[in-house]
């Protein structure tokens, strides 16, 4: 799948409080594993979950390998809040 950079940390951007972790634990994995996959490269215990930068508009393209953590980001966002 690919993505925009700059829509893929949109939608980080817009999880609400916890949301990483919450991701990290259903999908049993490292927390800066879920950091890394939005752009927070930084994180060198996380693991590299198949995320490929091209440089371009809006952030460049993002290829994404496996959509596991965008795919419960996206189910988290659709939960409605209190």
């Amino acid at each position: 799948m690919n993505i925009t950079f700059n829509e893929l940390r949109r939608i980080k951007d817009r999880l609400p409080d916890g949301s990483i972790h919450r991701i990290a634990s259903e999908l049993d994995m490292n927390v800066e594993t879920v950091w890394n996959y939005f752009g927070g490269f930084n994180h060198s215990e996380g693991k590299s979950m198949g995320v490929h930068l091209e440089g371009g508009p809006d952030g460049g393209v993002v290829a994404l390998d496996d959509t596991r953590i965008l795919d419960l980001a996206t189910r988290i966002l659709e939960e409605p809040r209190n």
